[in-house]
């Protein structure tokens, strides 16, 4: 089963983005990741979801060398450390 959480305040209105975190098992930059983004994501009211590679070997074979990954609207925008100030810009409008 995939997580998707959800914390903070309800949206404002604004179109639904989708955050997608992508973490291996035992993986301490996906431990910083994922606490980046639920802080970012708990702030601004928006869910987002995790997909591990150990329920997803073809992501595994696909992003093997840039784990985490983080994907905003299925599109790729960062890798191996989640910045909170870039994060935040790229999820305000």
């Amino acid at each position: 089963m995939i997580p998707t959480h959800q914390s903070g305040p309800p949206g404002n209105g604004a179109p639904a983005r989708r955050v997608e975190l992508l973490t291996r098992p035992d993986c301490h930059l996906c431990t910083d990741a994922r606490a980046v983004v639920e802080l970012v994501c708990g702030d601004l009211g928006m869910p987002w979801r995790e997909l591990s590679t150990a329920e997803r070997a073809d992501l595994l074979d696909q992003f093997a060398e840039e784990i985490p990954v983080l994907f905003i609207d299925g599109v790729q925008r960062d890798f191996w450390k989640i910045d909170e100030r870039r994060l935040r810009s790229l999820l305000t409008p």
